[in-house]
């Protein structure tokens, strides 16, 4: 199964950046009090988070917001991951502890202000691809089973038969959802500067270390960047 990111992305936003972890064999079916506890920390840090008054302009913020712009969503209606995220705890809501590895991707997303989401690979068909959308590639939207499809020239995740997440990193699909049952997953790690590549390993490779504390399993992961776009995996 190859993991890539299109040339066409990179024409658009040469200095993109994706982390990937890939974990086979994993345990995710119980909740741990450790990382329910870490989870917590992490939302009251944001909740506190005086850089996040302003979120618009928060450098790791704003950065998403242009990108959104520039593929031409509205950044004021679609909110990137870790926007979403940072608004809910600066509310003060407490994010679900839906299974293990989505509560590790939104620990370390509120930790290190970097948009990150996963799929089971289980149920991916053949490829994974970060593209610019044709606009007929059909997408069910979590938790739902209505199709729609996105605009031409909307940065999508796809496989070979179905979008997994729209915008980017706005919205997660139904067929790939992470659940107690996943065994085998990709995580990836969504960077644009001020996150530049030194960074990115690091927190790629602390990403691996969570998933591999919490999870078990066999856990490796990997970049993908202008000079290499894509990953056997």
């Amino acid at each position: 199964m190859k993991d890539m990111v299109s040339k066409e992305v990179f024409a658009q936003f040469p200095d993109y950046i994706r982390g990937v972890v890939v974990a086979r064999g994993i345990d995710n079916r119980s909740e741990n009090p450790q990382l329910l506890d870490l989870l917590r920390n992490a939302e009251s840090h944001a909740a506190q988070d005086e850089s996040l008054k302003d979120i618009k302009n928060h450098p790791r913020v704003a950065n998403w917001r242009r990108a959104y712009s520039d593929f031409g969503a509205n950044p004021n209606k679609f909110h990137c991951s870790i926007e979403s995220l940072s608004r809910r705890a600066r509310r003060g809501d407490n994010l679900p502890y839906i299974n293990t590895l989505v509560a590790i991707f939104n620990y370390f997303s509120l930790c290190h202000m970097v948009p990150s989401g996963g799929d089971d690979l289980d149920k991916v068909d053949k490829k994974l691809c970060l593209t610019l959308a044709k606009g007929n590639e059909p997408f069910t939207p979590l938790n739902s089973d209505e199709i729609e499809y996105p605009a031409l020239g909307e940065v999508i995740y796809v496989d070979e038969s179905k979008v997994m997440c729209r915008r980017w990193n706005w919205r997660q699909g139904e067929h790939t959802k992470i659940t107690t049952a996943t065994t085998k997953v990709a995580i990836n790690v969504d960077c644009l500067p001020p996150v530049l590549e030194d960074e990115a390993r690091t927190i790629t490779e602390k990403l691996a270390d969570l998933i591999n504390e919490f999870c078990c399993g066999e856990v490796t992961y990997f970049l993908l960047n202008a000079s290499k776009n894509a990953f056997e995996i």
